[in-house]
């Protein structure tokens, strides 16, 4: 059994305006649910089931993007963190040895 969509609109109360409505739009791209290619004249809020699922698969793909981003971040401030311990441990040899006039590699 085939469906066959209605030409009712409700927000006129009457049969479908279609170019003469400015919610009647093109909408082209990628169906989230099939993956097909989309090209199709209709009313919005008919095609708003679709985009809200496209908007929904957008907002998990952002997240998956900041979690990525979040992880190598992360990854990088631990590796300064050990950098600057190990600094604190180099640098104040470093400053006695100026001090005294050693120089760096000791006796020059």
């Amino acid at each position: 059994m085939k469906l066959e969509v209605g030409d009712f609109c409700p927000l006129v109360g009457g049969p479908c305006k279609k170019f003469e409505c400015k919610w009647f739009v093109q909408l082209r791209g990628t169906n989230p649910q099939t993956g097909e290619e989309v090209d199709e004249w209709d009313c919005t809020v008919a095609m708003l089931p679709m985009l809200i699922l496209e908007a929904s698969q957008q907002a998990r793909q952002a997240g998956a993007a900041v979690e990525d981003f979040r992880n190598i971040s992360k990854e990088q401030n631990e590796s300064l963190h050990e950098n600057l311990l190990e600094a604190q441990k180099i640098v104040p040899a470093i400053i006695s040895a100026a001090i005294n006039n050693k120089g760096m590699l000791g006796g020059s």
